[in-house]
Formats: structure tokens, C-alpha cells, sequence
């Protein structure tokens, strides 16, 4: 199949949808998950992943791996220090999107929906909600 005959991935017949199920099954890890969570804000090292999700350093370096096998997460060296970030912000989105299911499924208001709404002096004098 060519670049031009292919269509979107969002159809239901979509050559996409086996390694999209693939990349959900990568992210089936609260590990991984925290660390795309982490990676948000930018590049940083194994160590400091480490330090942030108070997990050992070989265990985070295992995780990167695979979300580098993934294609998920993108390294670069910097002497003898490996540095990571997100490899597209897709990967941003689909992390956001399922703590944002989430807070639906645990909470009556989710924080997101809290965030997002004026005070209540501004709704009453007419602002935009």
C-alpha cells in the first residue's frame, strides 16, 4: 500500500488498528505510564526518572527500552548519560486522555472539568464558562 492510498487510521478497517492495540498494551503499565506523566515537561535523564518516580534506575532504564521499542519515547547520549523524551506529542495525548477517563470513572466532578470552570462570581455576571 502507498503513502497515497492510505486512509486515516480512525476507520474501523484501519491497517493501524493491530499495532494501536500493541501501543495500548505497552501503556498497560503504571510505570510507563508515570513516565510519559514525567516526560511531559521535557527531556530527562534515567537517573532523574528515577528520582521522580522513586523507582530503581535499571528498572526505569527497562521501561524506557521498551517504550524506545515502542517508539514512544525517543534517547539521545550526552557522554555517558542517556537523555528522554517524548517522541511525538501522541503519546502526551493518549497518556492525558486516559487519566482524564479515569478521574470520569473515580470522581463525581473530575479535576479536569474543575479546572476548566470559572469561579462562580464570573458565571453569574455572564462570563464564559
Amino acid at each position: 500500500m502507498d503513502a497515497a492510498s492510505r486512509k486515516c487510521g480512525l476507520d474501523e478497517n484501519s491497517p493501524y488498528v493491530e499495532y494501536a492495540v500493541e501501543i495500548l498494551t505497552l501503556l498497560a503499565d503504571a510505570t510507563r505510564v508515570r513516565i510519559i506523566l514525567a516526560l511531559r515537561g521535557g527531556e530527562l535523564s534515567v537517573n532523574e526518572l528515577a528520582d521522580r518516580l522513586a523507582k530503581p534506575g535499571p528498572s526505569v532504564s527497562q521501561h524506557l527500552a521498551k517504550l524506545r521499542m515502542g517508539r514512544v519515547v525517543a534517547c539521545r547520549r550526552e557522554g555517558n548519560r542517556m537523555y528522554y523524551s517524548l517522541a511525538n506529542e501522541h503519546a502526551r495525548q493518549l497518556v492525558a486522555d486516559a487519566v482524564h477517563q479515569a478521574e470520569h470513572v473515580l470522581d463525581v466532578e473530575p479535576a479536569h472539568h474543575r479546572a476548566n470552570v470559572a469561579p462562580p462570581a464570573e458565571r453569574t455576571r455572564g462570563g464564559d464558562v
